[in-house]
This record gives structure tokens, C-alpha cells and sequence, in this order.
């Protein structure tokens, strides 16, 4: 097995880089169970009964909104992370778990194909992503794993993003015919209005422009990684 050692900041404390090893070494531990979880769903005919959703619900509350803490990573500068992008990431991904599939009922999106779908591609991407950032940490990175995390997102990431849109899709078709669902109308006290169905639509439309920046980025860090003459293992 090839390994490369990774080069990490050198200002980062001792204590950060404990917490940082332990933060990704959660993280794939967590995606790990939620794979399994999945797995299990499908092979052991819809697992005791249970609906994938209950049957993931307390894992993906936990381990997909401890993602957020990456957003205060990269803005602290305790990651070499593009704060943008990756807040438009983590953003896109809490906004399925909590603001769609959480706050609709069980028979509306988290009934959705397209939730399997996302689950599949989150979970790989993250065990791979995490798993990546851990060894970086600890000292040497793989070559295979430096590989999947710059090769298996061209097919992972358009895959996630649809399975993202299946269930903002069947949301916004639950809010369409539940226009009180989440919404404010007027006349109120506060004088205003809000559409959880249009601000599905517009997050939706929002894929539009963001998926390919993103998409491309990932690209760009895969020519600078896997690049002739590049050295592996030396990004984030």
C-alpha cells in the first residue's frame, strides 16, 4: 500500500488536531452505521417493519447536522476548506434532512424514491470524505483513498443531487396541496408573507447554478491532486 504523508498547517495546536481527528474519525464511523443501516433495510425485506426513514431517522439527525460544525471549520480557518462552498454544501444537505424530510409527513418526502437515492450517495461520499480527512490528520493518506475522494464524486455527486431534487420535488407537491403547511399568509400581525412551497421552488432553482461551480470545483481539486506532477494527499 502506497502512503503519502500529508502536510497539515503548521499552527494548528495540538488540541485542535485532537479534535479534528476525532470529529472526521466520528463521521465516518456514523456514515459507516447509517450504510449499514441502510443495507440491512434493503436485504432483510424492510427491516422489522419499519420505514427506511424511521428506520435512519435518529442517525442522519445526528450525523448529517454535525456537519454544520464544518461551516464554523472553514470560516475559523481551523480547516483549509472555501468557506463558500462549503457552506452551500452543508446548507443543501441540512435543508433535505431538517427542512424537508423533518418537517413533512412520513408519507410525503421521506416516502420519496428519492431519499434511498440520497442516502446511498451521501453515505459512500462521507465515509470516503471523512475517512480521507482522518488519515490526512493522523499523518499519511493512502493512494486508493486519495483516489475515491477525487474520482468516485463524478458519479456520487450527480447521483446525491438527484436524489436531493426527488425529495424537495415530492415536498413541494405535499406544500402545494397544503398551502398552510409551514406558511405564513396575510393579513397577520406582522404584516408579511412566507411560502415554504415557493421557497422550495426556489431553493430547487438554486441547484441550477450552484451544482455546476460545485461540481467543476470538484474537478479543479482532482486535476491539482491526481494531476501530473501533483503530490497527493496535500488538500483538503
Amino acid at each position: 500500500m502506497d502512503k503519502t504523508k500529508a502536510k497539515q498547517p503548521q499552527s494548528i495546536s495540538t488540541i485542535a488536531k485532537i479534535y479534528l481527528i476525532s470529529y472526521n474519525l466520528f463521521l465516518v464511523i456514523g456514515w459507516s452505521y447509517i450504510l449499514c443501516l441502510l443495507t440491512r433495510y434493503y436485504f432483510t425485506n424492510h427491516y422489522k417493519g419499519q420505514s427506511l426513514w424511521d428506520t435512519v431517522f435518529s442517525s442522519l439527525m445526528i450525523y448529517q447536522n454535525a456537519a454544520v460544525f464544518e461551516i464554523l471549520h472553514a470560516f475559523t480557518g481551523l480547516v483549509r476548506s472555501n468557506p463558500v462552498i462549503t457552506t452551500f454544501q452543508v446548507f443543501s444537505r441540512v435543508m433535505v434532512v431538517v427542512g424537508v424530510l423533518l418537517v413533512t409527513p412520513p408519507t410525503a418526502a421521506a416516502a420519496s424514491t428519492g431519499l434511498p437515492i440520497a442516502l446511498l450517495a451521501w453515505s459512500v461520499t462521507e465515509i470516503i470524505r471523512y475517512g480521507y480527512y482522518f488519515t490526512n490528520l493522523v499523518g499519511f493518506v493512502p493512494h486508493f483513498l486519495v483516489w475515491l475522494r477525487y474520482t468516485t464524486f463524478i458519479f456520487l455527486y450527480p447521483i446525491g443531487v438527484t436524489g436531493e431534487l426527488l425529495c424537495f420535488y415530492s415536498a413541494q407537491q405535499y406544500a402545494q396541496k397544503h398551502p398552510d403547511a409551514w406558511s405564513y399568509a396575510l393579513p397577520n400581525s406582522w404584516n408579511m408573507t412566507f411560502s415554504y412551497h415557493y421557497l422550495l421552488i426556489a431553493i430547487m432553482l438554486l441547484y441550477i447554478p450552484l451544482f455546476p461551480h460545485m461540481y467543476l470545483h470538484m474537478f479543479s481539486q482532482r486535476k491539482k491532486i491526481l494531476g501530473p506532477g501533483a503530490k497527493a494527499g496535500k488538500a483538503h
